[in-house]
């Protein structure tokens, strides 16, 4: 055996050693890929797309250790393809016109395609696009781009109507589980060669903390094995807490996480479950969200989904966001989660918000009313010569208090209530005025 081979194999070793367990451990092929199986499972569409030799250029949307760039690069042997990898952050035009320049070289010469991987590429600049869409068009490379934002916010629309969109999900606990079990029972790439026994509520205690992330999931149990000179080792909870490393919580202000806890917090108010919303509340309190949006948001879902079914939801929205602009944080946080339970806790009723959206379509529509004479501004001089005001009754002058009038000039009901909370009591008062209003239209 010649020194060269021998010399590479040694390199090769070399550099899988100081890889991180994460890296050593990724699929070989799609059979071992875990994960993502809504649109990878057999007879879903990437899987079908792979096996017609149809994959076309595609987005990959999803959050941290899902598997993006991983499948990329399986999707690449798949199809038998070149893998090509770009930092949309760190690839000039230059670099890229290479690239594109080799790819097409490479299929002209011996008819095998470019995958292109191109890392958050939501960072792509217009000058980037340009240069890459007529390649992408005449099927010179198939792109690939990852991105943990909402493509369909944050990527250029001439991309993202070129690609499929696949939207990866964090990994179950299940599929975590897969994962580090399989790590510890490979000898070659994970830690099998340790002798190790991993405890249940360690195992489990892993496959929850790490939110579906399976690199921080990976990297828990290599730092508690690596960590610890006792074999065997007895891998058990105290040890997996000890090993595990704080995570950065993942929010863009102005990104996806942004709607997207925004939405899960509004959600789980009008759902009426406090808890839901106090673990929304924190996540956009730890990832930094402007405090000014949150009161705005609960302002609004005071109206739109309480209402009167209890009227004290809106002036406590109004005296939390008062309060969270005199105190601010951290003390603010106790106003907030007041307010929060409250709302949460409170009668719902989007009578409303029904009522008025009712209203103006009506309008939109072209049903628009006259204002009936006997309503019409009679303060004015002449008014009184077009019988302005005539036959108006003060509804003061009623003994209830209503009088029997009419105050649209057609039959609508718009407003109705809600049978909860205070809203309950204004529906039988309702019934009694509009019985007295009827009269005023002669029903």
């Amino acid at each position: 055996m010649s020194e060269e081979p021998l010399f590479e194999k040694t390199e090769s070793n070399n550099l899988r050693r100081v890889q991180p367990l994460a890296a050593r451990m990724r699929p070989a092929s799609l059979d071992e890929f875990v994960g993502q199986r809504h649109f990878l499972g057999e007879g879903k569409l990437l899987r079908r797309l792979l096996q017609a030799d149809r994959l076309g250029s595609v987005i990959f949307y999803g959050p941290p250790g899902s598997g993006k760039t991983t499948l990329a690069r399986l999707l690449a042997t798949e199809s038998r393809s070149y893998f090509r990898q770009l930092s949309a952050v760190m690839a000039g035009v230059k670099e890229l016109r290479t690239l594109m320049t080799g790819a097409r070289d490479e299929l002209a010469a011996g008819g095998r395609k470019t995958i292109l991987f191109v890392d958050e590429i939501h960072r792509f600049s217009k000058t980037q696009q340009d240069v890459l869409l007529p390649d992408v068009e005449d099927g010179i490379v198939t792109l690939i781009g990852a991105t943990t934002a909402n493509p369909f916010f944050a990527v250029n629309s001439a991309l993202v109507s070129r690609s499929q969109v696949f939207q990866f999900e964090a990994l179950s606990p299940d599929d975590i589980k897969t994962l580090l079990r399989r790590a510890l029972a490979d000898s070659h790439r994970g830690l099998g060669r340790h002798d190790v026994r991993l405890h249940e509520d360690a195992l489990d205690f892993m496959s929850e903390v790490c939110d579906g992330d399976a690199r921080r999931a990976l990297a828990t149990l290599e730092i508690g094995v690596l960590s610890s000179e006792t074999r065997p080792l007895e891998f058990d909870r105290r040890l997996a807490e000890e090993s595990v490393q704080r995570k950065a919580v993942e929010y863009d202000g102005s990104g996806d996480a942004h709607y997207d806890t925004a939405s899960a917090l509004i959600k789980s108010i009008r759902g009426s479950d406090p808890d839901a919303s106090l673990y929304w509340l924190a996540r956009m309190l730890e990832g930094g969200e402007d405090i000014r949006f949150v009161c705005r948001r609960l302002i609004i879902l005071a109206s739109e989904d309480i209402g009167n079914a209890d009227p004290q939801a809106l002036p406590i929205a109004v005296a939390a966001m008062q309060a969270c602009e005199f105190v601010g944080l951290p003390e603010c946080q106790l106003t907030l989660s007041q307010a929060v339970t409250y709302l949460a806790c409170a009668p719902k009723s989007n009578a409303a918000t029904v009522a008025i959206a009712e209203a103006r379509r009506d309008i939109r529509e072209g049903r628009v009313l006259p204002v009936p004479v006997h309503l019409r501004d009679a303060h004015y001089p002449g008014a009184k010569k077009l019988g302005h005001g005539e036959d108006y009754q003060y509804s003061h002058d009623a003994e209830s208090g209503v009088a029997e009038q009419d105050y649209l000039g057609v039959d609508r009901e718009y407003y109705r209530p809600a049978n909860r909370g205070f809203e309950a009591r204004l529906a039988q008062r309702l019934e009694v005025i509009r019985q007295t209003l009827r009269k005023g239209k002669g029903q």
